[in-house]
């Protein structure tokens, strides 16, 4: 779709990862522009390949169904913490390989209108969905201990409580509409210093936008589904942008990978439980030089894979 420009992060180093088979079925949880489902698919032959992509950006499934028009591959419109149902709609039950690239977009990022950007104003609003609450609702309808709450749990703002405290004061006097406001009412609210150093606003928008889309809770409940639907031998690829998102990926990646629960003062397992799965790479994969350089966004980003061994840790 024109207009709709989203620079793929990670893209070879995600694709090579899922080690993608022409036969095989897969899964991008997150189309975006469609980039890293465009080289999925272009991998898959024809006839026997296939390629599901979700996204909850109406503006995103029809920029990657353009994109992926005339490959094996199909584009609807769904979170990805519900492709189970995605896939059983279309008589799907496992997957060989299933890839997440989490987070918001570099064109929502970039549309000034969508209320993602604290550098341009525009309607408070952040939803990747277009549909629910909004940035609006929850900066002038949340107390002030649950902004307190979400500035430090999903922004890790050290600041959290004179910023809730500076939101509350502002609209107490009229709500706050744009992201420029937003943003003079964070400034203010923080020491002087702050302000000098770097734009004080990032934490702030980054955990309003987390909490507007529940993205914590989508990731969660996706990684499950993930590695559930995978075959045994498929791979699930998560990309993340920031230490929350790539904390809770970590986290349950190792316990995938643990196997024996045994005490270690046991001489020998007797609870005969296997790893389900194996870390693809040992540590998490950051971009080249080369991708920095061309696109600065892919600094934060992380990449983690996992393939599944057994179904059940008691599986030969």
């Amino acid at each position: 779709m024109e207009g709709f420009e989203h620079v793929s992060v990670l893209l070879n180093e995600t694709i090579d990862a899922l080690a993608v088979k022409p036969d095989g079925i897969y899964v991008d949880g997150t189309a975006g522009g469609g980039g890293h489902s465009y080289a999925l698919a272009v991998r898959l032959d024809p006839e026997r390949g296939r390629l599901i992509a979700t996204d909850r950006d109406p503006e995103a499934v029809r920029a990657a169904s353009q994109r992926l028009a005339g490959l094996p591959a199909e584009v609807v419109h769904a979170e990805f913490s519900d492709m189970r149902r995605v896939l059983e709609e279309r008589g799907i039950s496992r997957a060989d390989g299933i890839m997440l690239d989490i987070g918001v977009s570099s064109h929502q990022l970039d549309a000034a209108e969508r209320g993602f950007s604290f550098h341009n104003d525009a309607p408070l609003d952040m939803r990747m969905s277009g549909e629910g609450m909004s940035a609006r609702d929850v900066v002038n309808d949340y107390s002030y201990e649950r902004l307190k709450k979400i500035l430090y749990e999903y922004g890790e703002e050290k600041f959290a409580p004179a910023i809730a405290k500076g939101i509350v004061s502002a609209r107490a006097d009229k709500p706050i509409e744009t992201t420029l406001e937003l943003a003079e009412i964070i400034k203010a609210s923080v020491p002087q210093r702050v302000r000098r150093e770097k734009n004080p606003c990032r934490k702030t928008f980054q955990a309003i936008r987390i909490e507007v889309n529940d993205e914590l809770g989508q990731l969660d409940r996706a990684l499950d589904e993930a590695f559930s639907l995978l075959n045994v031998g498929g791979r699930l690829a998560v990309i993340t942008f920031h230490s929350l998102e790539d904390r809770m990926v970590k986290q349950r990646f190792a316990e995938l990978t643990k196997g024996c629960t045994c005490p270690p003062d046991f001489p020998q397992c007797v609870c005969g439980k296997k790893p389900r799965g194996r870390l693809v790479f040992r540590k998490a994969v950051t971009a080249s030089e080369e991708e920095l350089e061309a696109n600065p966004r892919s600094r934060s980003a992380k990449l983690r894979v996992i393939e599944k061994l057994r179904d059940s840790v008691f599986d030969e």
